[in-house]
């Protein structure tokens, strides 16, 4: 979809709920909407809203960490009495309560991307973090020359991104017990903080074989630590999600291999599940979608720049 075709789509959307139309309104809120990743995801909705005749309301925190911002959020939704709700939820703990407030309230919800400590949702929408946290293990195991990696993590109590982390670390102590993971730094879902964690891997451990990082921030951070020291193929660099800055690394051979999520399909089928619901019919409990490996030889495949570069 091009970015008029987005845009068009979004405005008659909210101009649908504006005119207090008697369409079903679904609310979905982000961990975070400045992410590329989230706008590929509110793009997957928007398409989803197109399809199903229904009204969205997206509102999200600015910034990841923002639990509270989220749960005034939810609950401002809650007091709205829209139809459903899908959530990606800040922390998996602090978003249970506000949710299943929701639920009493008769409001189904669906979780996507990111879970919360609650069995009474209607549907989880998800990457197969698991899987992909061991995928990013083995490419990372079998690039290194030096028996030393690290990890440049997101944040505490993120249930997709701590999903990757509790894998990789997992895998490579089982499968690879000659490589060790020398250090595990967050970054607390912000760039800055990111290269600053990864600045501190590369002084504390020059020697390092590779870094793995587990999101969009912590890996933007990574490539701009890499560039500085000048060790770019020297230090293997296995990334999670995408931007034009990852593209640019991966095919400069920075990034050695890219692990990419659909936040366009885990958008619609968010959406999809709860339309499904309001209709009195059962959907899947569970939606797992693989992360996309993507090397430097794919960046040409029309599927692969479709998936990096969603909105157009």
């Amino acid at each position: 979809m091009t970015r008029r075709a987005w845009a068009g789509s979004a405005a008659a959307v909210s101009s649908a709920g504006c005119q207090r139309s008697r369409r079903r309104v679904i609310g979905v809120v982000p961990k975070a909407t400045s992410h590329l990743f989230f706008v590929s995801i509110n793009l997957g909705v928007r398409n989803a809203a197109h399809e199903f005749g229904v009204d969205v309301t997206w509102n999200g925190p600015n910034d990841e960490t923002d639990h509270n911002r989220q749960i005034q959020i939810v609950d401002s939704l809650i007091a709205q009495r829209v139809d459903a709700l899908a959530i990606s939820a800040t922390d998996e703990r602090a978003l249970t309560a506000p949710v299943e407030r929701a639920i009493a309230a008769g409001i189904p919800v669906t979780v996507f991307d990111s879970g919360v400590k609650t069995a009474k949702y209607v549907t989880f929408v998800a990457t197969d973090n698991a899987g992909a946290g061991a995928t990013a293990a083995r490419r990372l195991a079998a690039l290194v020359q030096r028996p030393t990696v690290a990890m440049v993590m997101q944040k505490p109590g993120g249930t997709s991104t701590g999903e990757r982390e509790r894998n990789f670390e997992e895998t490579i102590t089982r499968e690879f017990p000659a490589l060790r993971i020398v250090t595990r730094q967050y970054c607390m879902a912000d760039r800055a903080r990111a290269l600053a964690a990864a600045e501190n891997i590369l002084t504390a451990h020059p020697d390092v074989g590779g870094i793995f990082c587990s999101s969009e921030a912590a890996s933007l951070g990574a490539i701009q630590a890499i560039t500085t020291r000048g060790v770019s193929g020297t230090v293997k660099l296995v990334t999670f999600d995408t931007s034009e800055a990852h593209v640019a690394a991966l095919g400069s051979g920075l990034i050695d291999v890219m692990l990419v999520q659909d936040g366009v399909r885990i958008g619609y089928e968010a959406v999809a599940s709860l339309v499904r619901k309001l209709r009195g019919e059962t959907p899947s409990r569970r939606v797992a979608l693989p992360a996309r490996e993507v090397v430097r030889a794919d960046l040409g495949k029309p599927d692969v720049l479709r998936l990096l570069r969603p909105i157009q």
